[in-house]
């Protein structure tokens, strides 16, 4: 399939596999009445994507992962979180990592389908999501983003033409979303509930080069790391709580 542009060097599968698993999102019916709901242009044309020789149907094949570019290989992260005072082992239970996509400017971003499918990590769930709260997270991170709030954006919208059983039967949809990386703190502390300290100091590592390379030759990168991520946590909630809003689930594996 043409690229579009897209130019992925995926680095984080080079990590230990204890951090992922290698995961195609589902597949439809070839005839599967999927739909592009809607697609961000403006965002794509900024990280130096071009979708617009794709006609709908094509655009959907894309973005609900039935068509993958060359060079992506999807896979799922494995993380944990504190949710509501228990510490739980989770991962991407309805998510698909696309790769890695490097932009014109050499910046990475991850990009990612929500709501695609089951995955090792869905704990019993069907891996789908609804065309409601996906055009919902489509509208706030772009609001977000624009109020000079650092989020995740949105890059396309589809509906999948399943009917997707919440507490009524509901339209399916996947949302594309794109971000610096997918690294939470629930990942550290994943592989720190491993035991192992070997697969602690890679994911340090990593995360330092990818996103602090400054503090990489400290002499305590742990402590260096703790007190950059501190700052910015700190920064963010204070830029959220200038706009009014609430976040209703800052467990672990959402930060």
């Amino acid at each position: 399939m043409n690229s579009h542009g897209f130019n992925f060097d995926n680095t984080y599968t080079n990590l230990p596999h204890h951090l992922f698993s290698i995961e195609d999102p589902v597949k439809f019916p070839p005839h599967s009445p999927k739909n592009t709901v809607i697609i961000n242009n403006e965002l794509a044309s900024s990280i130096g994507l071009d979708f617009s020789g794709l006609n709908n149907e094509e655009q959907a094949d894309l973005f609900s992962g039935q068509q993958i570019p060359k060079e992506s290989t999807p896979f799922s992260q494995a993380y944990a979180g504190h949710q509501f005072g228990h510490f739980t082992i989770l991962g991407d239970g309805r998510a698909h990592m696309l790769g890695e996509h490097i932009s014109p400017n050499g910046n990475r971003y991850d990009i990612q389908f929500k709501g695609s499918g089951r995955t090792p990590y869905s704990r019993g769930g069907d891996g789908k999501a609804v065309l409601g709260p996906m055009l919902r997270e489509y509208i706030i991170s772009e609001a977000m983003h624009y109020l000079g709030i650092p989020s995740t954006r949105s890059l396309a919208v589809v509906s999948t033409g399943e009917t997707v059983r919440r507490e009524t039967n509901l339209p399916g949809a996947i949302l594309t979303r794109v971000a610096s990386s997918h690294i939470r703190i629930g990942t550290f502390e994943f592989a720190a509930a491993t035991g192992n300290i070997d697969l602690l100091e890679k994911l340090l590592n990593y995360t330092i080069e990818r996103h602090y390379p400054e503090i990489k030759n400290c002499e305590n990168k742990a402590f260096s790391l703790l007190r950059a991520l501190t700052e910015k946590q700190t920064d963010l909630i204070l830029q959220w709580m200038r706009v009014g809003f609430i976040h209703g689930v800052m467990n672990t594996d959402n930060i």
